[in-house]
């Protein structure tokens, strides 16, 4: 059930991490055919982390050295195409949310606040020349230009904090727009940390790039893993039986094994030759769940050591079959005439 359930999340994890890598390398080619070899490659070198530490395990020490190698190139290769794409995908959320943002259309002028500053200066040097001015007759002229450039550096002052304003708000927009462009938790611990953003981006990507793939291998391995016991099977086979029946100069005792039933008492009734009858007590074979499972441990343990996968020992018997010292044991001793 256990392996089931790696089974399914291993799937489930591999294929998003086929997804990331298809939508990464699909960002990061220019041409159709660049994106296409992107694609590819990404898939190659996910597949390959995933799989890779399941496959080799039973391999050679020289293969295993040299897997463990590619594999981890092949983990970080993939982790970066996953680094690239969480990091592109907040870069489009950002742009969503800021075009998200209401824009106030504002009535400007047109002019810079240089240009404005520069004509009140010189509205500024002209009253001042006018003030200067001594008028002892009718000074109706004099005092209509007073009361014209005095009007005209009123108006250059206000159109200059209209501008003044107006980029004052442009401010505000562009920093809620900034604002708004980087993730939330990612502004504010790049604001509590002391660094900029970008990199609370990267970092955050590679760390979900990272678990993910981990999760993905670690799923992979226990889903893959060998079984440790045999498949029960109902009938003897003939090899098993020639065996068993090579071995029977040293009978094995079967009661000793471990989840084996004690053999049932029956009497039965015995005629002799001279007519009389006596009633003897006879045991019956154990259980057949029982004899069939030492016969297939018994077959599993002849393959195996044949096939050099074993040593014919009590510790590596039970360390091979996953079963108890006694059944090692009995088993043992049924192997022994057949090695020695």
């Amino acid at each position: 059930m256990t392996r089931r359930i790696a089974l399914v999340l291993a799937v489930v994890a591999t294929t998003t991490t086929l997804s990331l890598s298809v939508l990464a390398g699909w960002q990061r080619g220019g041409l159709l055919q660049e994106r296409l070899a992107w694609v590819a490659i990404g898939l190659v070198l996910v597949t390959s982390a995933h799989l890779l530490p399941a496959l080799l395990r039973e391999s050679s020490f020289l293969v295993r050295v040299t897997g463990s190698a590619l594999w981890g190139a092949c983990l970080m290769t993939a982790c970066i195409g996953h680094t690239v794409f969480f990091v592109t995908s907040q870069q489009h959320a950002g742009d969503l949310r800021v075009l998200a943002v209401p824009t106030v259309p504002v009535q400007t002028s047109g002019r810079s606040l240089t240009n404005v500053m520069a004509e009140r200066a010189v509205a500024t040097a002209q009253l001042a020349t006018v003030n200067a001015r001594y008028c002892t007759g009718i000074c109706t002229t004099l005092e209509a230009r007073r009361t014209s450039l005095a009007a005209r550096v009123d108006a250059l002052n206000a159109e200059a904090d209209d501008i003044r304003r107006q980029h004052a708000t442009d401010d505000r927009v562009t920093a809620r727009r900034d604002a708004l462009r980087a993730d939330p938790v990612t502004s504010r611990l790049a604001a509590l940390l002391g660094v900029s953003a970008s990199r609370i981006d990267l970092l955050f990507g590679s760390l979900f790039a990272a678990v993910l793939e981990g999760v993905a291998c670690l799923l992979w391995a226990v889903a893959l893993r060998p079984s440790s016991l045999p498949v029960a099977m109902g009938a003897r086979t003939p090899e098993v039986a020639t065996v068993r029946g090579s071995f029977d100069t040293t009978p094995p005792t079967i009661t000793s094994v471990a989840n084996a039933s004690h053999p049932a008492v029956t009497p039965v009734t015995v005629s002799h030759p001279d007519g009389t009858h006596s009633r003897e007590t006879l045991a019956t074979s154990p259980p057949p769940s029982a004899s069939d499972l030492i016969d297939n441990h018994l077959k599993q343990l002849v393959r195996d050591i044949a096939n050099g996968l074993v040593r014919p020992t009590v510790a590596d018997i039970r360390r091979h079959l996953g079963c108890s010292q006694a059944k090692a044991v009995a088993l043992r001793r049924q192997i022994g005439p057949l090695k020695s």
